[in-house]
């Protein structure tokens, strides 16, 4: 994703004020760079990342130890929390000042907290949000290195010195395990980095203070722009959008995901996903009316079959409204004129009932009731028992017993056909 880093002005931006910033087109190699206002900043456009690099001088660093438990009480908490270690350490009242936790702080174990002027941050946050450049992520200049268990630490002279600023104000900064330091680049400090570093240090210069930097370090200074520095912060895993930042940090969440939708929907890159797309959708209906057609097709020469099955086995019916029910009832007639018993007849039912009950066991009868295939025997004696066996015996043989009241229903079941003739 392209990137948009924006350097911070030293003091709260105006309406003249120029950000300078440096565009990086996968965020690790440096396209182009330079400076201008807010609102004619280089346009971020759909895909594209704004990142704001806060200078090393604004912030400050401090390594405390959070209290168990105050990582999961809530951003209030944890800032009336902060607040509480770092008042002592403080020059300024600590409501006036942003704070931010390293990534993956721990409870419990020593964790760096960075903290800048508040009022200063937003201010410089403002213009930017206001000309339609929300930053999604803030990263300091130079930040501690972070080290787990397995890790030595860095001593304050193994690792790459900086040289900063303007001949008449330049600086020498370090990051290392220990913190950020930040010194005047002045003869007296070079020597004491010289005296107690064995192997050469590298130092990073950028070009405004580059002769400086040559003469008290001879054969160890090597150029670098600050825009390609700035690249290299976005490799950093710190985001100081935190506390009351975060609620806005999550607004410009919710504009890249519409970026992304919007890049999905223009971006030339997408265009073949774009024509494809509709192909896709075109196939699937395609392929989902071709298969309905076909089922439709497979039932309506099934129910013509059944149809067929009517009029030949019964030549008699001319008009087919409800093969089934029509058939059902042609059987019946059959069955009536033979003199024959259905499974669903009241003798057949009673026959059922009675050779479902043991030898010798007699059932107390006090009403029976036959209605539409129906039988109702009502008797005193049965019980839970004595209906589980009933069940045991007749519904393998395709009858339907329940209880109703004190009543017993018998009946075909449902899925049993009921217009074979007893023989």
């Amino acid at each position: 994703m392209s990137v948009l880093i924006v350097y911070l002005p030293a003091t709260p931006p105006g309406l003249a004020t120029e950000y300078r910033y440096a565009q990086s087109r996968d965020g690790q190699t440096l396209l182009t760079y330079g400076g201008a206002t807010a609102s004619t900043l280089p346009p971020t456009g759909v895909g594209h990342d704004v990142v704001a690099v806060v200078p090393v001088r604004a912030l400050s660093w401090h390594r405390i130890e959070l209290p168990r438990g105050t990582l999961n009480s809530g951003a209030a908490r944890l800032r009336t929390v902060l607040e509480g270690l770092l008042e002592e350490r403080l020059l300024d009242e600590a409501q006036t000042l942003h704070f931010a936790l390293a990534p993956q702080a721990t409870a419990g174990k020593p964790v760096w907290v960075a903290v800048c002027d508040k009022a200063w941050l937003k201010a410089c946050l403002g213009p930017l949000e206001a000309a339609g450049r929300p930053v999604s992520r803030i990263v300091p200049e130079f930040a501690p290195l972070l080290s787990d268990d397995n890790t030595p630490p860095h001593t304050a002279f193994d690792t790459p010195l900086y040289a900063l600023g303007e001949p008449g104000e330049a600086w020498l900064v370090q990051a290392h395990t220990s913190g950020v330091s930040v010194l005047p680049l002045l003869p007296v400090v070079a020597a004491r980095f010289i005296a107690q570093t064995d192997a050469p240090t590298t130092v990073l210069a950028e070009p405004a203070v580059m002769a400086l930097a040559s003469r008290l370090f001879p054969d160890r200074v090597r150029l670098q722009q600050a825009p390609e520095r700035w690249v290299q912060t976005l490799q950093s895993p710190w985001d100081l959008a935190q506390f009351d930042l975060a609620n806005s940090n999550h607004q410009r969440f919710l504009k890249r995901l519409n970026d992304a939708r919007l890049e999905l929907l223009h971006a030339p890159r997408w265009r073949a996903a774009r024509w494809a797309l509709p192909v896709l959708i075109a196939a699937n209906l395609i392929g989902l009316n071709t298969w309905a057609w076909k089922e439709k097709t497979a039932l309506t020469q099934r129910r013509a079959d059944i149809q067929a099955v009517l009029t030949q086995t019964f030549p008699q019916v001319k008009v087919v409204v409800d093969a089934p029910v029509q058939m059902a009832r042609e059987v019946a007639l059959l069955r009536q004129n033979a003199g024959a018993t259905a499974r669903q007849d009241l003798e057949n039912l009673l026959t059922a009932v009675g050779s479902g009950l043991s030898p010798n066991e007699s059932f107390p009868l006090i009403r029976l009731d036959y209605a539409d295939g129906e039988l109702r025997l009502a008797g005193a004696g049965i019980t839970d028992s004595k209906l589980q066996d009933l069940k045991t015996r007749l519904e393998p043989q395709g009858y339907a017993l329940r209880m109703d009241g004190e009543n017993l229903q018998v009946n075909i079941a449902p899925s049993t056909p009921t217009t074979g003739v007893t023989p």
